[in-house]
């Protein structure tokens, strides 16, 4: 059965830092892509951040580019979101999915929760100013 459980959110100051993690199980991360999404209350949910197990691209979202890195680690079966410099509109419950590719699709496609297989139950990360 494939799982994937999020850890590592909480509260963060304006600033400040955290670390997310996916625990991938049922499949190993060389076969899926594997995204990062969020959801704000009120808002749809917006991709964050996907990493593409063939080769290693990564790809962000603008709002947090040059703040957030993806990056996996195939011993752990493990995918982490690095978040620095968080902002109070970071606040959202992050979920990770497993893409039904190895690869993250190409342009903005990454973003679409559609191409994403299975889902995580998510974390909460409230960032406060």
């Amino acid at each position: 059965e494939v799982q994937l459980v999020e850890s590592g959110g909480g509260l963060v100051q304006a600033g400040g830092s955290l670390r997310l993690s996916c625990a991938a199980s049922g499949f190993t991360l060389d076969e899926n892509a594997i995204g990062w999404f969020r959801q704000a209350p009120g808002k749809e949910r917006e991709g964050v951040s996907c990493v593409s197990s063939s080769d290693g691209t990564t790809y962000y979202a603008d709002s947090v580019k040059g703040r957030f890195t993806i990056s996996s680690d195939n011993a752990k079966n493990t995918v982490y979101l690095q978040m620095n410099s968080l902002k109070s509109e970071d606040t959202a419950v992050y979920y990770c999915a497993a893409g039904s590719l190895p690869w993250c699709l190409y342009g903005s496609s990454w973003t679409h929760v559609r191409g994403y297989s299975h889902w995580g139950q998510g974390t909460q990360v409230t960032v406060s100013s």
